[in-house]
């Protein structure tokens, strides 16, 4: 048998990324409505002088913009995980679905908590600048932009 030492491309390297993503994100849903760190304090609650003298915003609450813990740690590592399937969606042509991903994406990122919003939106502007320049995943500007959003769901979502 022959094996090649060239690095992955195409839909086989969007695969592989997709599935590191989601084994990643797997351990950080909270089935059962488990508790997530509520109590944790994000950056915004310390009393930061910036954030008191910002307006609140949808995403400045213990959940974000999300009713329960469960909800947000739901909804956030099933759209870091589909971010990673944008370029799959786009190569099979399927516009409708791509805009629609991108605006679950869009809509995520301004929910999320203060603590994780840009993260999450740099994640969520990596990915949507990967449909249009493929280099972005090959590079691992992808990987490092969803390794903060991963540490995050770590560590508030059990």
């Amino acid at each position: 048998m022959k094996t090649s030492s060239k690095p992955l491309n195409g839909p086989i390297r969007y695969l592989t990324v997709a599935l590191f993503a989601a084994l990643a994100l797997s351990g950080c849903s909270t089935p059962g409505g488990g508790s997530a760190a509520a109590g944790t304090p994000s950056s915004s609650s310390t009393g930061d002088p910036a954030s008191a003298s910002a307006s609140p915003t949808p995403s400045s609450g213990p959940f974000g913009g999300f009713a329960s813990a469960a909800e947000m740690c739901s909804t956030i590592s099933k759209e870091a995980t589909g971010a990673s399937l944008l370029p799959m969606s786009a190569a099979q042509g399927k516009t409708a679905e791509l805009e629609q991903y991108k605006a679950e994406l869009a809509a995520t990122a301004d929910r999320v908590p203060d603590a994780l919003k840009a993260d999450f939106t740099n994640l969520k502007d990596t990915a949507i600048a990967g449909l249009k320049d493929q280099t972005v995943y090959s590079s691992g500007k992808f990987e490092k932009a969803m390794a903060p959003v991963t540490t995050w769901l770590s560590a508030n979502c059990k």
